[in-house]
């Protein structure tokens, strides 16, 4: 598989931790030490999950090779729908006219992203499509409660867009050489970790220790796993990217996987938790730092849970 464009939106309102000390009483100091996020991004109002993935597609649209009405199928994925019946997917099919795609909403928790890449791994093997977008939009603060001291002040928001073939369209397209995923509802406490219940509106995380564990765990088991079918040693990675979740497990991630922290990409300072577009994010904002030939192995870790890695040759 190769991806033909990116895009990507954040917006520009940041949230900084001194917000917090009144709302839940945290200090900067503590967020920060705890968790890496300074400050996190937030939709101006009367932005939503599908206006901030309309804009991530439309900035990839500019770099596409070929028509839009080629793709045959569009994946939105992510946990914070602005609504799940008429979902981004079909609204993306809509505003794009994109008429001859199959059009479904898929949802792993942060894992989304990379969950959404095997699913047209999959369309692509069955011969079902050949042209896919992936669509990853999170709208966190809009299902947040803020004075939530366990995660109200981890959330940020931010979309991305992909277009993928399953063949080389142009020189030079970043190509995925192989992708993992796993459903691990049966670990730790799984479910209860992190869950958002879309009547009350409220994303929690009541268990952050386990999922602090089990986060480190299967991110490491899910990137070893990318490179070893991929017959990739793990230092002949040029770059790891990790779900921006916490500053604090991604470096447990590296030092477990004795991965040099200088080779590691991330963006949660600025952003906060951005959720499944996190992890891609990292890799479009530095795109042009690439060179041809480098390695980038994406890992991931979703709430419910769920994990998945993603092997990526530019």
């Amino acid at each position: 598989m190769y991806i033909n464009a990116m895009g990507y939106y954040v917006p520009p309102i940041r949230v900084h931790n001194d917000y917090f000390l009144e709302v839940n009483g945290l200090t900067s100091d503590w967020i920060f030490q705890r968790t890496g996020i300074e400050t996190r991004a937030r939709v101006r109002e009367g932005d939503n999950s599908f206006t901030m993935g309309r804009k991530a597609v439309a900035r990839a649209v500019e770099r596409l090779p070929y028509p839009i009405s080629e793709v045959d199928l569009i994946i939105s994925a992510g946990y914070t729908p602005q609504d799940t019946v008429g979902t981004l997917a079909h609204t993306i099919q809509r505003d794009f006219g994109i008429e001859n795609a199959v059009s479904v909403m898929i949802s792993s928790a942060c894992s989304s992203c990379v969950n959404a890449l095997e699913i047209v791994e999959g369309y692509f093997a069955a011969h079902k499509a050949t042209k896919a977008l992936i669509v990853c939009s999170e709208n966190n603060s809009y299902y947040n409660d803020e004075s939530d001291p366990n995660s109200g002040h981890l959330w940020g928001d931010a979309a991305i867009a992909m277009f993928i073939s399953k063949t080389q369209i142009t020189e030079n397209e970043p190509q995925i050489l192989n992708v993992a995923t796993h459903g691990l509802g049966h670990i730790g406490k799984g479910p209860e970790g992190v869950y958002l219940e879309p009547k009350s509106g409220k994303i929690a995380m009541p268990n952050g220790k386990d999922v602090f564990a089990n986060a480190t765990r299967y991110m490491i088991d899910a990137v070893n796993e990318v490179t070893a079918k991929s017959n990739v040693d793990l230092k002949e990675l040029d770059y790891v990217i990790a779900h921006q979740a916490n500053m604090r497990i991604i470096n447990n991630v590296l030092k477990q996987l004795d991965f040099p922290e200088s080779k590691s990409l991330n963006n949660i300072r600025n952003y906060g938790n951005t959720g499944s577009a996190s992890a891609f994010l990292v890799m479009m904002e530095n795109e042009k730092e690439f060179q041809k030939g480098n390695l980038v192995g994406i890992t991931v870790f979703g709430g419910g849970y769920s994990s998945g890695a993603a092997l990526i040759r530019f």
